[in-house]
């Protein structure tokens, strides 16, 4: 029988918890809300325990929101650090569902993962540099870079970008509590329900909000192009899920771009380039697997 590893989508909005292979085969699952670290990381570890009493678990990773500490010779590994979700502040994530599972446990950010997901049996297998970005109810990016998944003073936090904000064309002054009208100010989730008073799955797809989404969504694509140059960018979450806005984004990064970086995957083959996960909702969990799976040696 082959090894089986836990693993944990952390989100804003609800966890993702399963188990599965080192080929990415999920054998169990099970998904809730996110409330408070204490009930919310309850959750995850009660599934766990009864899980271990049926598969012997090697370990578990974890694909959390952020920011968080991932030096693992930090005083602070595994802690969830400055994040909108102010109660989870300071969480030390990795010990408490290693003490309470006394397994092995490696951490990264969600979107690390989700990249990781991608790059090993998704769409990106066999690309060597990708962007995932999920936009949903944060905006946030990961990459692989070499093949190694992106790290450096902390890890990306490209949901935090700054993008051009037209003011006349859009008054709404963005919704993150550290930088107002970032690109996660401006269009995550929240932001889209705030400016028009209205949840985004309500939205008609013919609604103005969607082009303005796309807008902002290019423009911080078209910046993590020319700073990372990926050969794929992969877009997922729940805002994503309106998929007219793929064809919109595409059109607009061209524009944008305006033939400056003339490669065939950006000029000729775009739909192709910047494309959805293969694993839709699935994509971050199993990328936990996946980091639980190669750490574990």
């Amino acid at each position: 029988m082959e090894n089986l590893y836990g693993g944990i989508e952390a989100g804003g909005t609800s966890f993702v918890c399963a188990v599965g292979t080192a080929s990415g085969r999920i054998v169990s699952e099970t998904s809730f809300g996110t409330t408070s670290p204490v009930e919310t990381i309850a959750h995850a570890t009660d599934y766990f325990l009864e899980e271990i009493k049926k598969y012997p678990l090697k370990a578990i990773g974890i694909g959390s929101f952020g920011t968080i500490d991932i030096d693992p010779v930090s005083s602070n590994y595994g802690h969830i650090k400055a994040t909108p979700k102010n109660t989870w502040e300071n969480t030390d994530f990795v010990g408490i569902v290693a003490r309470n599972l006394n397994i092995p446990v490696y951490f990264d950010t969600d979107v690390n993962l989700a990249a990781l997901a991608e790059h090993c049996w998704g769409t990106g297998r066999g690309v060597n540099n990708l962007v995932y970005m999920t936009v949903g109810t944060g905006i946030g990016g990961g990459g692989i870079i070499n093949g190694e998944r992106l790290h450096g003073l902390i890890h990306p936090e490209m949901g935090h970008i700054r993008i051009p904000h037209d003011w006349n064309r859009d008054p709404f002054p963005g919704i993150c509590p550290f930088h107002e009208d970032c690109l996660e100010g401006l269009a995550s989730a929240p932001a889209i329900e705030r400016r028009w008073e209205q949840s985004p799955e309500t939205l008609p797809a013919d609604h103005q909000a969607w082009l303005l989404e796309a807008d902002y969504l290019a423009m911080g694509t078209v910046n993590l192009i020319c700073i990372v140059s990926p050969e794929l960018i992969v877009m997922g979450g729940g805002i994503m899920k309106q998929r007219q806005l793929f064809p919109m984004i595409r059109h607009r990064v061209q524009k944008l771009l305006n033939q400056y970086i003339l490669m065939p995957e950006i000029i000729d083959n775009i739909d192709k380039y910047i494309v959805p996960p293969v694993f839709g909702d699935r994509t971050g969990v199993l990328g936990a697997i996946a980091l639980a799976s190669q750490s574990f040696l």
